[in-house]
Parts: structure tokens; C-alpha cells; sequence
């Protein structure tokens, strides 16, 4: 799947732009059309420790879903969203079997 990532207000390093991609690519096994998806890393520039912002357009055919997480750390935003978008998944998944 192709993996668009964006940071937003200070520069990604590497580690973290494979870990978005490698978890990103997990989201295959539950639904296999997946196009391509976009993330946006984004540090937000208040007081609170959980200041770290991903947002992630996931591209499928005839349907986009999009999920926002704010968390302490990008790892765990980046899994918490990734954990909405395989419940999202699974439904659609179940939805487009039952039409059948």
C-alpha cells in the first residue's frame, strides 16, 4: 500500500515514518483493497503532554476513512488509530458480504 506522511511543525525521523508504514500495512490483512493512505503528523502547540496529533485518510474503492488520535507519543496515536480503522475495516468488510 502506498504510504503518504506528512509531519506537520518539526521533522519526522525515520524510525518513526516506518513505524507508520509497517502498521499501516497490518490494515492489508483485514481488508484487501486498500489504495493508498495519507497521514498527517502533527504537534499541537499548547501546554498538555498529549500534544502529539495523527490523522489518517485511508483510500479504499468508493469509500474514504478518516480517523484523528491525540496521544503523549506519535506511536501511540499512530496504533490507536490504526486499531479504529481494522474495527472500520472489519465492518465494511462484513457489510459488503452481506450484500452479496
Amino acid at each position: 500500500m502506498k504510504v503518504n506522511a506528512q509531519s506537520v511543525n518539526f521533522n519526522a525521523d525515520k524510525s518513526l515514518i516506518h513505524f507508520v508504514q509497517s502498521r499501516l500495512d497490518k490494515l492489508e490483512t483485514f481488508y484487501d483493497k486498500v489504495i493508498s493512505s495519507e497521514v498527517f503528523l502533527k504537534l499541537d502547540n499548547n501546554k498538555l503532554k498529549e500534544n502529539k496529533i495523527v490523522e489518517i485518510k485511508l483510500n479504499i474503492p468508493k469509500d474514504n476513512f478518516v480517523v484523528k488520535k491525540q496521544c503523549k507519543s506519535f506511536e501511540e496515536a499512530v496504533d490507536s488509530a490504526c486499531n479504529s480503522l481494522e474495527r472500520r475495516l472489519i465492518k465494511k468488510k462484513q457489510k459488503i458480504r452481506a450484500q452479496a
